[in-house]
């Protein structure tokens, strides 16, 4: 398995993007653990929502269209939030079920119609991290997947994970222009109306073909899933999801449910707008691995502190602030606290750079 984590290794970081490393992904374990169809997803570590970055493979469209209602709104077996939370951070229908897959909504709703008798679900996770979402299907035909090949991905996981992290540090681009706009859709999660600057917001995330290709919707969609879910009373968990949209720059999608004057279920708004730097600077510690107090040095450095203030704010040392100063610098790759604040900002939206406040 050592050469093969290797390889695993080596075409993750020859990617240069999300998409490019997962159909390194696709690739790679097409020798090691042989599938018919495939869903991968960059996610937001904070909600497991699904963002831009997106390969489907063999996946019907009109499948596509419900993929998130049915892992936000039906209590089904396998649900990414309890793979996520799990040791191994990888499971199978089968195992899930007692061999019984048909008594998940999931298998009889969208594997059996497509000829898929088995699925593997995954998390690219990282010190307790979650960067990303699989799924592996596998026809009928085959036979179910097994305990050793789920633990050749759970050994191949933490390096896809790495990678996906990495993504998360690269500098932003020029900010497009304009500001948030908002989208209404549906129980259906069709879309009703929108503005120009949700028109404008989607078709950078999604391209200039989103209205016509599901898969590049995911973000939205998943949003639109979540807070359906909140207003059924069946999920707690907000639905706020941060992308890096194809310009390189970051985003922030809210949906919650609107209710008429009497009460009544109204539309879903769904509201797209430019990232702050404070929605932003959580991922960007977790995707340097500082730890709790690591943060609370590196937001009072970004704030101009002294280390003797520094000190004083944290009841810490003058020489414990320089120690935990040196372990910053080593992970995020600089040498002083310029360059930490620098590279930072380079991370955070460019319209917001100036506005490090965590």
């Amino acid at each position: 398995m050592t050469a093969h984590v290797e390889a695993f290794t080596r075409a993750s970081r020859d990617a240069d993007s999300e998409l490019a490393l997962f159909a390194a992904v696709s690739r790679q374990l097409r020798g090691l653990v042989p599938f018919d169809g495939a869903a991968m997803f960059a996610a937001d570590p904070a909600t497991l929502m699904g963002t831009s970055a997106v390969r489907v493979e063999n996946v019907e469209h009109d499948l596509c269209d419900t993929y998130w209602d049915r892992e936000f709104l039906v209590e089904d077996d396998l649900l990414f939030r309890d793979v996520a939370r799990s040791t191994r951070g990888v499971g199978t229908l089968y195992e899930s079920t007692g061999d019984r897959p048909a008594r998940s909504a999931r298998y009889r709703e969208y594997l059996a119609p497509q000829g898929y008798g088995d699925q593997l679900r995954a998390v690219f996770r990282l010190g307790g991290t979650t960067w990303g979402l699989m799924d592996l299907y596998r026809d009928r035909s085959r036979g179910p997947f097994t305990r050793r090949e789920g633990e050749r991905i759970r050994q191949l996981a933490p390096v896809v994970a790495g990678a996906l992290r990495g993504f998360a540090t690269r500098a932003g681009t020029s900010p497009a222009s304009g500001g948030p706009g908002t989208a209404l859709f549906d129980d259906r999660g069709v879309l009703l109306s929108l503005d120009a600057g949700a028109e404008r917001l989607f078709a950078e995330i999604g391209g200039p073909h989103w209205a016509t290709f599901p898969v590049a919707m995911t973000p939205v969609r998943s949003v639109v899933a979540r807070a359906r879910a909140v207003a059924q009373g069946v999920d707690r968990a907000p639905a706020v999801l941060r992308l890096r949209a194809a310009s390189g720059r970051w985003l922030v999608l809210h949906g919650s449910c609107l209710r008429g004057p009497d009460g009544s279920p109204g539309p879903i708004a769904v509201t797209a707008a430019p990232a702050r730097s404070e929605q932003i600077a959580p991922i960007l510690v977790q995707a340097y691995s500082l730890t709790p107090r690591e943060q609370q040095v590196t937001r009072a450095v970004a704030r101009g502190l002294s280390s003797q203030e520094i000190a004083a704010d944290l009841v810490l040392s003058p020489h414990t602030v320089r120690d935990y100063l040196k372990t910053i610098f080593t992970k995020v790759g600089v040498s002083s606290r310029g360059e930490l604040v620098a590279k930072l900002q380079a991370s955070l939206p460019l319209e917001n750079a100036e506005m490090v406040e965590w």
